[in-house]
């Protein structure tokens, strides 16, 4: 066996692994990156970067059906779905293509293959055929995979996030399992490219997670779409055939599609690499961490979709940065959780930052204010022709608590949200700051206005 050394040995070249060895590098250190398939990982691949482009393609479309409504002629002849896929192929190609020359400029050498941690008396180590690549440290950012549900096989006709990717064609009809952040996307982007679709959720909302006003306004967006929603069903059975798929609900409803896209969530990818044999602690395949990402096994860190929390592209950028500096010395701040960004990039898009008004009220009870704006009294949402609400939750005469977004294009507004929450502002602080008009931001800017007790353009 060949043993090779560096200062940090990496297992997962994806959003949190690579994060970690950029970082590493540009702090001096020698860094090592093991990667079974592509760098970038699901993200780059198979994740965020495709499914928002083949959402960019579904907004032209939107657009070009609605042109008239704005006094442009245009015609809607239909959807080349070779081209779309080319077009989300090429910013895929790209991105990849400037990650490989940044990786290299740093001077990380990465490694081909599948890797399995191994823990002896010289410490951790990465094990790769019958290579071994020895770290001083050894960062853990191996990722996830599609969940499915007992019962569920995929193939076929029944589909994961990736297969619904890798179509060739705009299905007639799908039916959509989970109405999370995966299935609301791609219920979105199939419905303006032509799809009938479906939605089955067993809660009682989309995006149960998120604030319930902000779902409540995207059910009542996606009705008017022609977006269907079973809300509170679930699944009984599934079958299928050379021709169609049908879904069984546990109430005897039966719904048929040309395809089931299995949208139910993510699972830690920590299987077969050797964790827990080496003494990683694991909860129901999970990595166990302390604040400071540290595993049960010392010179051991774990960062990313692996680690407890929310499966965030950016929070496992930022988590895999935080370990770097750690390992170098730098004691970084932790980030807490609730002030991570979330952004569901649906038509509507829903963004939150921070507690929703139930969480808010049982942390804090009665001391608990909220507001909530219409995005109809905002100039720039009525001239895009998008309907949405703000609302912003607060400690009353206290800082502010969280802030939720639902609207077109909202997302790009999350982070001044993330400002005030992770910055514990005051609304009577942020008041006298300007906000360019006219912008999706003065809505924002509003709900803070009324909150601090004087409101603008609201009654």
């Amino acid at each position: 066996m060949t043993s090779n050394r560096a200062d940090v040995v990496i297992l997962g070249g994806g959003s949190a692994g690579y994060a970690a060895a950029l970082r590493a590098a540009e702090l001096g250190r020698s860094v090592l990156l093991v990667e079974k398939d592509k760098l970038g990982g699901t993200c780059l691949h198979r994740g965020c970067i495709p499914t928002k482009a083949l959402l960019h393609a579904a907004e032209v479309a939107d657009s070009v059906r609605e042109a008239a409504a704005v006094g442009v002629r245009a015609s809607f002849d239909g959807i080349d779905s070779a081209a779309v896929t080319a077009f989300r192929e090429g910013i895929v190609a790209k991105k990849f293509k400037g990650l490989e020359g940044l990786v290299k400029a740093r001077g990380i050498t990465v490694i081909s293959g599948t890797g399995r941690l191994v823990v002896d008396a010289e410490g951790p180590a990465v094990a790769v055929g019958d290579d071994l690549y020895r770290g001083t440290d050894v960062v853990l950012a191996t990722g996830s995979y599609t969940r499915t549900l007992p019962g569920i096989d995929l193939g076929g006709r029944i589909l994961s996030s990736e297969e619904a990717l890798a179509l060739d064609e705009v299905p007639a009809s799908v039916i959509v399992l989970g109405g999370g952040v995966i299935g609301v996307e791609f219920a979105s982007a199939w419905r303006s490219l032509g799809s009938e679709v479906t939605i089955v959720e067993a809660l009682d909302h989309l995006l149960p997670a998120e604030e319930a006003s902000s779902s409540k306004a995207l059910e009542r967006a996606f009705r008017k779409r022609g977006i269907a929603s079973r809300l509170g069903s679930r699944f009984a059975s599934v079958s299928q055939t050379d021709d169609a798929v049908t879904l069984v609900l546990d109430d005897g409803a039966e719904l048929s599609a040309d395809y089931l896209l299995v949208a139910v969530g993510r699972g830690p990818m920590t299987g077969e690499m050797g964790f827990e044999e080496v003494g990683v602690t694991l909860e129901r395949g999970f990595v166990v961490v302390d604040e400071r990402l540290r595993t049960s096994v010392p010179h051991v860190w774990a960062a990313g979709d692996i680690v407890p929390g929310l499966q965030l592209a950016h929070r496992g950028f930022q988590q895999g940065i935080f370990v770097a500096e750690e390992i170098a010395g730098h004691a970084p701040i932790v980030v807490p959780e609730h002030t991570i960004p979330r952004v569901t990039y649906s038509h509507p898009e829903v963004a939150s930052v921070g507690l929703t008004e139930d969480a808010a009220r049982a942390a804090h009870g009665d001391q608990v204010v909220a507001y909530e704006y219409n995005l109809a009294g905002n100039g720039k949402s009525e001239i895009i022709g998008t309907g949405g609400i703000v609302k912003v939750v607060r400690i009353a005469d206290g800082p502010v608590l969280g802030v939720h977004l639902v609207g077109d294009r909202v997302g790009e507004l999350i982070t001044e949200g993330q400002l005030a929450v992770g910055w514990e502002a005051h609304p009577e602080d942020i008041a006298p700051y300007l906000h360019a008009h006219p912008t999706q931001s003065e809505a924002l800017g509003e709900a803070f206005l009324a909150l601090a007790g004087k409101p603008l353009h609201a009654i």
